[in-house]
Formats: C-alpha cells, structure tokens, sequence
C-alpha cells in the first residue's frame, strides 16, 4: 500500500487487528508506536498519520494530519461494455489508477447479457477495486461509477453533459470530444487525435465489439470511430490503452 485510506466515518476509530491496513503496517512496513505513514481520507485530504498505540488486542490507534489536497483527477470518461467480474474489477483498479474522472459500464447487443447481473456494484467489489486503484497513486479521490443497461440508454442520458453526485455543473468544464474504440471500418486512429488541453469520452466496446445498430447511434451522437491498431484487444487491455491514449493526448502526462 502507497497510503492508508480511511473512510470518512472510520476516522478516529482504531483498526482492527484484522484490517488489512493493520497487517500492512505491523507485518509488512514493521511500523510500530511513534511511527509515522502515509494517509488520507477518502473524498477528502492527504497527510501524515502516526500510530499512537498497538493495544493488547492488536488493534491500532492513530493520529492524522491532513493538509495536502488530492491530486486532480484528468478529464477523461472511459465507458465500456461489461466484461467478467474479474475483467470489471481490474478495469476499475487501473482506471482509477490512471485517475480518469469517470467510468460507465454498459450493456452491448454483444455482450454477454449474465456479466450485467454482476453483484459488484452492490456488494462494494467496485468501490474496492477502485480504492486499491487509488492506494497505488496515492490519490483520495475515486472515478464516478455509473451503469447503464444499453448504448441506446447511456447515449440518451448523455452523464458527461450532466452533473453528478450532487453537484451543480456538469461533470466536464468544456464539452468533450466524443470518441468510439472501433477497428472496423474505423475513420481514423486514436493516436492521431488532436486533444491538447481538452476532455475526451472514450467509449469501448465489449468483448465483440459494437453491434451495427451501435456504430449507427455512436456516430448519430457525435462520436468519432477511431482504432487503436488492428488487433483485437481484451476488454480490460482495450480499457487501459484507451485511457492511456486520451491521458497523452489531452497533455496529462507532461
């Protein structure tokens, strides 16, 4: 672990001899009373924590001081067809890694309908995934997860044009350039999108791609059909060269 993340309610409240943070720092780092480690909470700062005690129980108390804001997450939102739980959960952990703002599952006409039924976006699997993406960045911040039950649905919502999680704006400062992953019949490459400075939406298909019927309400909705080479990709390797290739062309890895 690069920081220990604690969720809002879980502040001031020991950890549990059990918690994986706890074995980490004990079993791992070899910390000990007085030691100090990175922190942060979740939404929230980051900082410095120390332990002020291993209790008899092996629980730990701490201390924290947090003043250093989180890193900005880059304006890129990655949709993607649902793959296999597996393939979701390091979909998520990379993506939030990669610090994009945003992720929407979504249902294809080719996709196999029973990964739809997934119970990692209520079990808390997702959310997980998506710490432990965080943790390795350093970051306190987690992408908005969303999802949607087909293109049709997601492209008629169009969430990148709307606000989210309470907020007022919209999820994106300007209005981002919309780009469909596709090496059939593609218009173009990826790698020759022009993006400087600006917000993109990049939208990969499931494990066999788009349908017909979604290449014709892709481009009906504005998106571009750009490819990424002309081998086929596994959903979660697509995912990351995407989000790889949209960070490099907006300037986010400068």
């Amino acid at each position: 672990m690069n920081i220990i993340l604690f969720e809002p309610h879980e502040v001031g409240k020991p950890m549990p001899r059990r918690d994986e943070r706890t074995i980490h720092l004990l079993k791992v780092l070899h910390k000990k009373a007085g030691d100090c480690f990175d922190a942060g909470v979740l939404g929230g700062c980051r900082g410095i924590g120390r332990i002020e005690a291993v209790r008899l129980d092996g629980s730990l108390t701490y201390s924290l001081d947090l003043r250093e804001e989180a890193p900005k997450r880059f304006p890129v939102q990655i949709a993607v067809g649902f793959a296999r739980p597996i393939q979701i959960r390091r979909i998520l952990r990379e993506l939030s890694n990669l610090g994009v703002l945003a992720i929407d599952l979504i249902g294809t006409e080719l996709g196999e309908k029973s990964y739809m039924d997934t119970k990692l976006l209520i079990d808390g699997g997702a959310r997980a995934a998506m710490i432990e993406g965080a943790v390795q960045a350093r970051d306190t911040g987690l992408p908005v997860l969303s999802s949607y039950a087909t293109v049709e649905e997601w492209l008629k919502e169009r969430p990148w044009d709307k606000p989210r999680e309470g907020k007022k704006t919209s999820l994106f400062k300007i209005s981002p350039i919309l780009v469909a992953a596709d090496n059939v019949r593609p218009e173009g490459s990826l790698c020759n999108l022009s993006a400087m400075g600006q917000a993109i939406v990049i939208a990969v298909g499931s494990e066999r791609g788009w349908s017909e019927s979604e290449r014709g309400l892709l481009e009906k909705a504005g998106f571009l059909r750009l490819s990424m080479g002309e081998r086929a990709l596994r959903t979660e390797t697509a995912c990351t060269a995407a989000a790889v290739l949209a960070l490099e062309k907006i300037g986010a890895l400068d």
